[in-house]
């Protein structure tokens, strides 16, 4: 293993150049990390979202690969471990899904779930496989993005529900095996206010989808990508934390809001 090239820590952030992974990102280059920034498609936003670690204080990459091929997650490790020496959080963010009639299960093609299944379950059991020797030599951790999804089987389609829910038992799973050399998390965020679900559902459909989600949860607010930045950061230097799903999701898991007394 080379030779770390500072004191600081590093993170490799799957899905790091927009929303929840450019947040974390941000958020972890300025309590002590340095930055892996991996994106697919997004390599302007990745670009910009390295660039504004490196101006927090950061030494941040950006570096393209598709998850769901294993030799591009061990790619994204080497590429970690050639700069700085060293593997101390692997953040499993990158995700797809489907939305509107293409989410109708009983008309998806199989294509269709095997790509969400490939990016979103096996790919964040591909980077731990990739990072875990380096993780393991720090006491390292991992925190799994997740989503309520996985813990109450809603979501935008069934391909990613069930994705969520591999990780979710991966989580669990894996927190034992790697102990006590490396912890292992997820957050589980209910709707998040990003321009990803902008994206599958347009604007008017995000904006009717946010004001019954704030009015059907006892928080009646969803989470920013900052709230789950600060939940990823914080699962990060929890030292007694393991084979936790923390569920951001307003209150969601408790069935509703009760009338005022």
């Amino acid at each position: 293993m080379a030779t770390p090239t500072s004191a600081r820590k590093v993170a490799v952030i799957t899905g790091g150049g927009t929303g929840v992974g450019a947040a974390a990102a941000l958020m972890l280059a300025g309590r002590g990390y340095d930055l892996l920034v991996n994106y697919s498609r997004s390599a302007d936003e990745a670009q910009a979202s390295a660039a504004a670690c490196r101006a927090a204080g950061a030494d941040a990459l950006a570096v393209r690969g598709d998850v769901s091929q294993d030799a591009d997650c061990r790619a994204l490790a080497a590429a970690a471990l050639a700069r700085w020496g060293r593997i101390d959080l692997l953040v499993n963010n990158a995700g797809v899904s489907v939305f509107g009639p293409a989410a109708e299960w009983e008309s998806l093609e199989a294509e269709t779930f095997q790509r969400i299944l490939a990016v979103n379950a096996l790919g964040s059991f591909q980077m731990v496989r990739a990072c875990v020797a380096s993780l393991k030599a720090v006491q390292g951790c991992i925190v799994n993005v997740s989503s309520v999804a996985g813990a109450l089987g809603v979501g935008s389609s069934l391909p990613y529900i069930a994705s969520k829910g591999a990780i979710n038992a991966m989580t669990l799973h894996l927190a034992r095996a790697l102990a006590p050399a490396v912890r292992v998390n997820a957050v589980c965020p209910g709707l998040i206010t990003s321009r990803w679900f902008v994206q599958g559902v347009g604007q008017a459909g995000y904006e009717a989808g946010l004001k019954a989600y704030e009015a059907g949860v006892p928080l009646q607010r969803a989470c920013t990508p900052e709230d789950v930045a600060e939940a990823i950061v914080w699962l990060a230097g929890a030292s007694t934390v393991t084979g936790e799903l923390v569920l951001l999701d307003g209150g969601m898991h408790l069935g509703g809001v009760q009338a005022p007394r």
